[in-house]
């Protein structure tokens, strides 16, 4: 994903210590300051910028894969989603990558050429499940649309609150036409087949699968700490997140 919040924090706190300002003619919200030059170089950020990708270009080793099979509406998927994996994608995004897959228990039926979906906890969740899948396959903000979703009090009131946003080029009738329509439809069904040709077979939800392999170890091990697991397996070099280029600051307020 081009997007990515680590991307932002860096040059943000970057501007700040360096007592700099975005230009005034910087049209593009924070998540897009770094997706092509010429919004790097619209907003000031084009030193900064090509800094941090250099430095994400230069990893020593294939990133760790983190699968979510999940379900809009599951407490529990939504607390491992907002809770744990989007803050460990945050700070170790140089390092993982994140599959999401929003289907979960339900089951799907064919129905002429489409196909009919029942979802565990209703129609609701069928609906959140499909702007889910539809976002994912629209925008390069698509995780930070989820996370806002999962994050609020009402998934699906909040979704194109969200989309606006994170992705404020993303017309919401596209992803509407989306999630009504047969792309939609097609793209459900491909989230039911990878579902269902989990190896071994997914026994709940949240479901997480790690450089495309499940275990119990694994599974218990992302749902205590997802980003011990993914800095202890990555086998390149360390970032600075997983402490492996410690600072040590010295900066005090002394008591006069």
């Amino acid at each position: 994903m081009k997007t990515l919040l680590l991307l932002i924090l860096t040059v943000w706190l970057n501007i700040q210590s360096s007592g700099g300002t975005l230009s005034s003619s910087c049209s593009h919200p924070p998540s897009q300051w770094c997706s092509s030059l010429e919004s790097a170089i619209q907003c000031g950020v084009l030193d900064l910028c090509l800094k941090t990708n250099f430095t994400r270009s230069n990893q020593t080793a294939d990133p760790i894969q983190v699968g979510l099979y999940y379900e809009s509406l599951c407490p529990g998927c939504r607390q491992f989603l907002t809770e744990m994996l989007f803050p460990t994608w945050v700070l170790l995004n140089e390092i993982m990558t994140v599959n999401l897959v929003p289907y979960g228990n339900a089951q799907e039926k064919p129905d002429g050429g489409k196909y009919v979906f029942q979802c565990q906890h209703g129609e609701q969740e069928c609906l959140g499940n499909m702007i889910e899948t539809c976002v994912l396959n629209m925008t390069n903000s698509a995780f930070q649309i989820i996370n806002c979703m999962e994050s609020s009090s009402d998934v699906i009131k909040s979704a194109k609150t969200c989309a606006e946003l994170y992705s404020p080029k993303l017309s919401w009738d596209s992803v509407m036409k989306c999630v009504k329509g047969d792309q939609g439809n097609q793209l459900m069904h491909q989230n039911a087949m990878e579902t269902d040709g989990l190896k071994p077979p997914h026994q709940y939800v949240p479901w997480v699968t790690i450089n495309g392999e499940h275990t119990e170890d694994l599974q218990n091990k992302a749902m205590s700490s997802l980003f011990s697991l993914v800095c202890s397996m990555y086998k390149g070099s360390k970032p600075e997140a997983c402490g492996a280029a410690k600072r040590h600051y010295r900066s005090y307020c002394h008591n006069d």
